[in-house]
């Protein structure tokens, strides 16, 4: 698979507690040079993202990020202000306690709520699989599905564990024909992007594939 096939399902992200302004600025940058999906970034900063990029880039940014239990008017709130200050995407954080105890339908709820903050926006679905059995992905399967969202996504990277193959399998075999698939979370290489993509993921969450590619655009230059 081409190294640029790969780029263009990335998004490019930094959501490091000490990330800067002008570390958010270089990652636009580069996420533009190489031509990814989207850059995924810190709430704080999607306002001056927005226009920084002017359309050249989509920003996408998280919601309830990285615990997923704070209230469901909270997360909408945090929807509301991202896509007004510019956001793209959203990618929002499931109350995985609520999954846990078996409140399906307020799991549900709040998808559905979010969803109609995006106003149109496209909307991922972070489950934490590292933090769930596989009877409660499966579940969580349906209700992305019955919860009109266009993602269901592994990891947040900030928990555990990152995606796994198993989880994209399982993905793909149990969500509706509309829901895509991110994968993100410790992809290091172009041979696990390379494989996620061809288990079913459209969208990638990692930065390291952009560090790659530069590496090997500056490989001839070095050689000289």
């Amino acid at each position: 698979m081409e190294i640029q096939k790969i780029l263009a399902a990335c998004d490019h992200t930094l959501l490091a507690q000490t990330a800067t302004w002008a570390d958010i600025q270089k990652l636009i940058d580069d996420a533009i040079t190489f031509q990814t999906a989207s850059v995924c970034i810190p709430p704080c900063y999607v306002r001056q993202a927005a226009e920084y990029a002017q359309g050249r880039m989509r920003i996408c940014t998280v919601i309830g990020f990285p615990n997923g239990n704070m209230t469901t008017a909270a997360k909408v709130f945090e929807t509301t202000d991202a896509i007004a200050n510019g956001a793209d995407e959203i990618d929002m954080v499931i109350n995985i306690g609520m999954l846990k105890a078996g409140n399906d339908a307020c799991v549900l709820e709040e998808i559905r709520q979010i969803r109609k903050a995006c106003r149109g926006r496209i909307l991922k679905v972070i489950i934490e699989t590292c933090l769930l059995t596989d009877e409660e992905k499966l579940r969580m399967c349906r209700i992305v599905t019955e919860s009109g969202a266009d993602y269901i996504k592994t990891s947040t990277g900030f928990s555990t564990g990152g995606a796994t193959f198993e989880d994209v399998k399982l993905f793909a075999a149990n969500v509706g024909s509309q829901v895509k698939i991110k994968a993100a979370g410790g992809i290091s290489s172009l041979e696990d992007a390379e494989t996620f993509l061809s288990l079913g993921a459209s969208r990638l969450g990692t930065s390291r594939i952009v560090r790659i590619a530069k590496e090997l655009q500056s490989e001839p230059a070095a050689s000289k």
